[in-house]
Formats: structure tokens, sequence, C-alpha cells
């Protein structure tokens, strides 16, 4: 075969085989394809779409790549949630030790944050000597003594996609639906999970802007989970403005704790709990809803979700006292209170430009190379709905380089104040069919 003429099909729009894939993928893992032919396929890719046998075959190839995880015994309880990305989503850092404590396994392989959007990882290693690089024998230990364990994705498990989504990143091609489906999908299927639980991000600071774009995602998820054999469910929540209180890492850290202690924003509790409560559905740890909430609820209030997020970060390397000493997490130099220049409602918190806003602080990344400063941050008193006096303070920027004051505006600008009353908005908008 030749890969010109392969690009070239995909580029007319025509449909690639089973072989066509599977030679694309392989002879490039070889080095026998370039990276400029690779970067000109997943553009045709992007312009032209895949159809879902052309997806599933692509996810096949990915999970081939690599080595696939197998759990004994595990009569469907290994559930993972995943998250398509947001400002402020720390979402899985909370909801895995209390589905582990509520009877899940949750086997979790995650990623790094890029552009506005904070990753997982990135919060989780700012913990002092906290591990996210760990060999796929001992994260299968670790999902077995603990029930949980968050890991970087490794060159043992789909390492195609490791290669691809790195190119993809800085050819402008993360933002097609076959693409997105074949990494997601890939990697959840290779950790050996029963079943999935999607939170698929809508709105301004999201992938997908709009319900329609939000729906066809989440058709193309479903299906090939379907064609897998694993469960699929997905919600769809609001992503206009930040999850929580805090936006950063150490400051997202201690913002979980403090929701494994019973405090926290109700934003947060409700996609937490939405998604927890599908999770323990689908594997059959309870049998209705109700159920669920009073399980999560009593997982909290007992302190054993908290007990075992602290054991969770001691397995990985980390400094369990974390969870009573936030000051091991270290602090900026320098707070800057954002403050409100006129009275009236929050209407809207601009998400995307707090992320990437926050990215010169250095609370976020560019490109994957550049360095996290893990103390700075923001934390958020006001969210959409509240009320605010001219001169009230909005939140609070930490920070050690010099852009605090211009970041500062840009953030105080990413609030919309209106005079009239504005409602305090659900973040679990639909549940997807």
């Amino acid at each position: 075969m030749n890969p010109t003429e392969l690009i070239i099909k995909k580029r007319d729009g025509k449909k690639l085989s089973k072989e066509e894939i599977h030679f694309f993928l392989t002879e490039y893992l070889r080095d026998n394809i370039s990276e400029y032919q690779m970067s000109a396929m997943l553009m045709a890719i992007l312009l032209k779409g895949m159809d879902f046998d052309e997806t599933y075959w692509l996810t096949q190839e990915y999970i081939s790549s690599g080595e696939v995880i197998k759990f004994a015994n595990k009569n469907g309880r290994f559930i993972d949630k995943h998250s398509t990305g947001g400002v402020g989503d720390k979402v899985s850092i909370v909801l895995a030790p209390i589905a582990a404590e509520c009877g899940l396994f949750v086997p979790m392989i995650s990623g790094k944050g890029l552009g506005h959007t904070g990753g997982t990882l990135d919060k989780l290693e700012s913990i002092p000597g906290f591990q996210t690089q760990i060999p796929l024998k001992r994260f299968k230990e670790l999902v077995l003594q603990n029930r949980f364990a968050i890991i970087s994705q490794s060159k043992e498990i789909v390492p195609a996609d490791r290669r691809i989504y790195a190119l993809r990143d800085v050819t402008g091609t993360v933002e097609s639906i076959p693409l997105m489906t074949a990494s997601i999908m890939s990697k959840k299927i290779a950790s050996g999970i029963d079943g999935l639980v999607i939170d698929l991000k809508v709105g301004e600071g999201a992938f997908a802007k709009d319900l329609d774009t939000a729906k066809n995602l989440a058709e193309s998820f479903s299906k090939i989970g379907a064609k897998f054999g694993k469960k699929v469910i997905i919600l769809f929540t609001n992503m206009d403005s930040p999850l929580g209180s805090c936006v950063g890492n150490s400051v997202e850290i201690i913002e979980c704790i403090d929701f494994l202690k019973g405090n926290y924003k109700e934003d947060l509790k409700e996609v937490t709990f939405a998604l927890l409560t599908e999770m323990l559905l689908i594997g059959k740890i309870v049998k209705t809803k109700n159920q669920a909430e009073e399980m999560i609820m009593q997982t909290i209030k007992s302190g054993k979700a908290l007990q075992r997020f602290a054991k969770f970060i001691e397995l990985q390397g980390g400094n369990p006292g974390i969870v009573n000493d936030y000051s091991i997490l270290g602090k900026a130099k320098y707070v800057l209170p954002i403050i409100a220049e006129k009275e009236g409602y929050v209407k809207d918190i601009n998400s995307r430009e707090i992320g990437w806003a926050l990215i010169d602080v250095g609370a976020g990344r560019r490109k994957i190379s550049d360095k996290i400063d893990y103390t700075a941050g923001l934390k958020l008193y006001k969210k959409i709905g509240d009320f605010v006096q001219k001169n009230e303070v909005l939140g609070e920027l930490f920070y050690n380089n010099e852009e605090g004051e211009r970041v500062a505006d840009r953030i105080r600008n990413s609030y919309i104040i209106s005079l009239e009353p504005v409602q305090k908005e659900s973040r679990v908008l639909v549940w997807a069919p």
C-alpha cells in the first residue's frame, strides 16, 4: 500500500478499509510513515470524518498496539469515569475514593492538562512525592489493594494513541469526534473496565460548545463501547463557568480534601454525585438513585472516603499528611484580590478565558514541555447567580511571577455582572440516551 494514496483517499472523503487503517498505524509506529504524513492523515480525518466501522477499526488498532489489563473475578464492578475536560474539573480526584469505598474498583488512567483545561495528573503531582508514572503490573496491584489508582498513560498501554495524541495536539486535530472516540475508548477498554461513565462537558469552556455537538460525540462513545461489550453511560454537564471554587493545582487538591471532609460547593457536589450514582448503578452496588446518594453521603460523613484517599496518596509515594496540613503543598508568594467594579448579579463567568489567563502565571501549559507552577491558581468566592457589591472581592489570585495584575484584570473581565437577578445554574444538563 502507498501511504500517499491513502491520505488522498481520506482527503477525498472516501472510506478506509480495516486493512488500510491497520497498515497506516502499524507502519507509522515502525517509523516507515513520517510524522508529516500522519499529520496529513489526521487533518484529512478531522475534515472528512470517519464512519462507525472506521472508528471501530481505529480503536481496535489503538488497543492492539499495547497491553490489555485483565482483572480476575471482576463481577462487573470495575467501573471508570472519564471527563472530556474543563476548567476547575477535579471530579475524578474526589469521585474515585468515594466509589472505591462504596465497593467499586476504579482503574483510572488519566492525563495532563493542556491549553485552557487542567489535568488530573498535574493536580495530583502537586502533592510532594506523588507518582503517576507507574508500571502496569504495579497499577493492577494498587487497584486490587485499595480499589482505585490513578496513573498516567505509559508506553505499555495504547502506545499508538500516546504518540498520535502528541501529534494531534500540535497539528490542530484534537477536535475530531472519531479521533477523540478512538483515543478515549481505547485507553478505557485496555484498562480492564466493565463499564464507563462519561462526563461530557458542554459550553464555552468545553470541546462541545452546544448540545448538538455533544450528542454526536456521545453517540460515538456509546456505539463504540457497545461494540466492545462495555456499558457506557453519558451525562452532559455545563462548562460555561468554572466547576467548584478553585482553579489551579494545589488549590484544587485542597478543595478535593475539603470535599471529602463534607465541605463542598453545590455545583461540584451535583456533578460528582450524579456521576457516582451512575457508576454505582451500572456496577450493581445499588438498585436506585436514592440508595446511591445515601451510600455516597455515608462514606463522606464516616470519614472513610478521606481515609481511602490518604491511603491512595501514600501508596503512590505522596505525603498523606496533606489531608490535615495543607501547608505541605506550599504557598504562592503573592495573593491578589480580584475586585468587582460594579454591583449586580453574576450572569456569566468565562471559564475558557480564566483557563487561558492562568497559564500566564504558570498554573497551566501551552505545550506539553511547559513547567507547571503548582502553587499558582485562583479561588472564586462568587458564582453564577450570586449578588456582588461594588468593590467586593470576587476571588483571589495566587501567583509567583510578574504577570499577576494583568492576569487579575483578565479574570475580572471574564465576569459578566447584570442588574437583573440571575437564576443559579444546574450543572447536570441531561442524561444522554
